[in-house]
């Protein structure tokens, strides 16, 4: 019973070493060799380009138009400018949804998103946040002499 257990263990390995010769033998048909050493030769002077931020304007003129901004929004280094001016004046409920659909994205990138005036929205990816203010000075008095 013994000689029996220790024949059903090696049995697997004499499968494996039967697929791995099979596998050499197709590699070599190919013409591709195994790799000569288990090490990389990495070139540390080289230098890494490093992504540049882009401050993109959109107009929204159909509900459509979000999802070209939201995919810049998904790359990571765009600051959006979204004009929702030309929405606004065809359906306020198209603009309704547009909004809502950027704030979701940008709070799922962990971003910011802020409206400013009445046409201009801005979505920022979350290494940039915007400052918001309670109050916004609305008299500025110029003394002039």
């Amino acid at each position: 019973m013994r000689y029996y257990q220790l024949n059903h263990r090696n049995l697997y390995k004499v499968a494996l070493i039967k697929i791995i010769m099979v596998m050499e033998k197709i590699r070599n048909l190919f013409g591709t060799s195994a790799p000569e050493s288990d090490y990389i030769e990495v070139d540390l002077g080289k230098e890494v380009k490093k992504a540049k931020i882009l401050i993109k304007p959109f107009v929204l003129k159909k509900f459509e138009d979000v999802n070209e901004v939201l995919n810049y929004l998904r790359e990571g280094y765009t600051i959006a400018i979204v004009d929702i001016k030309p929405l606004k004046s065809k359906d306020i409920i198209e603009v309704k949804r547009a909004i809502a659909k950027l704030k979701k994205t940008a709070d799922a990138l962990e971003g910011s998103i802020a409206g400013f005036g009445d046409g201009i929205v801005i979505i920022t990816p979350s290494f940039a946040e915007i400052a918001k203010s309670a109050s916004v000075p609305t008299d500025i008095n110029v003394k002039s002499e």
